[in-house]
């Protein structure tokens, strides 16, 4: 175990725990970041998704020393308010079944928006294309990103 610093939604954290331990378990059960799901464990699903610099990452295979100097961004670190125009968009669009994946999947959406202001329905599969939600609610999902784009229906 080492002192291991980070930044996290803004604020600079020390976080005691092993080099190798996935920024997930840090995000989750260190700094009580419970809006991060675990899903598969192997980068396969998306639940995990967070930002690192502004890119999506899958935060289960991450290990925490690659997080140093870099600033990461969680859910509950992208509006806190939830005025995010894709948190908006979500609720509006009832994407949400179990919502277990969404996080992940507005973190990945969010990456897109910032890329690709103005999506079609394909840059929206290529750029989804490993968030897996179990409730199928890809319809719904899609529909969120482009009202979320300012996309006509």
């Amino acid at each position: 175990m080492s002192a291991i610093k980070i930044n996290v939604n803004g604020k600079d954290q020390t976080v005691e725990v092993s080099q190798d331990t996935p920024l997930l378990w840090v995000l989750r059960d260190t700094l009580g970041l419970t809006g991060t799901k675990y899903g598969c464990g192997m980068s396969l699903c998306g639940a995990c998704t967070v930002h690192l610099n502004g890119e999506a990452i899958r935060s289960c295979i991450t290990p925490v020393a690659s997080a140093v100097g870099k600033k990461i961004t969680t859910i509950e670190g992208l509006s806190p308010d939830l005025n995010h125009p894709l948190q908006k968009a979500w609720m509006e669009c009832n994407v949400p079944q179990c919502g277990y994946c969404q996080s992940g999947q507005i973190m990945q959406a969010a990456v897109l928006l910032r890329k690709n202001p103005k999506p079609t329905d394909a840059d929206i599969e290529t750029a989804m294309r490993g968030n897996i939600c179990r409730c199928g609610t890809y319809q719904r999902i899609r529909q969120a990103i482009k009202q979320a784009a300012g996309v006509k229906k």
